[in-house]
């Protein structure tokens, strides 16, 4: 398994090859089958679409939301395709992390001229180095 930033960097050069390709202005769907199947041809474990789990005060109370990819059960990314990512698109992300126990995620808007301009790092807990 490849170290978190490692993952992370395939993650991000993935988004740019797509977004060259196919630009803006599509919706997330086709954003997430493409990023997946370009992580998974580079030898990544992907899942798509996973359910996560809430416990509250200990009592499991059902699925609390879907992750669009995670990436080596370490990284969740959460595709989008909006006209601007507000804060509470980032806050729904550290939420994520949270209930799923995990450390990182990308924040991918596919919808912006540039894609740099796209891609939010969050992290729960970890050194913004790390």
């Amino acid at each position: 398994m490849l170290p978190p930033n490692d993952v992370t960097r395939q993650i991000v050069d993935a988004a740019y090859r797509i977004h060259r390709h196919l630009g803006p202005g599509l919706l997330e769907t086709v954003y997430e089958s493409s990023i997946a199947w370009e992580l998974k041809d580079r030898g990544l474990h992907v899942s798509q679409q996973q359910g996560i789990p809430l416990l509250y005060q200990n009592i499991p109370m059902g699925i609390a939301f879907y992750a669009d990819l995670i990436v080596d059960d370490q990284i969740i990314v959460e595709l989008k395709s909006v006209d601007a990512i507000s804060p509470v698109h980032k806050r729904q992300l550290l939420t994520y992390l949270r209930l799923a126990n995990k450390r990182l995620g990308l924040l991918i808007n596919f919808n912006v001229l540039l894609i740099r301009d796209g891609i939010t790092r969050i992290a729960n807990g970890l050194p913004e180095s790390a």
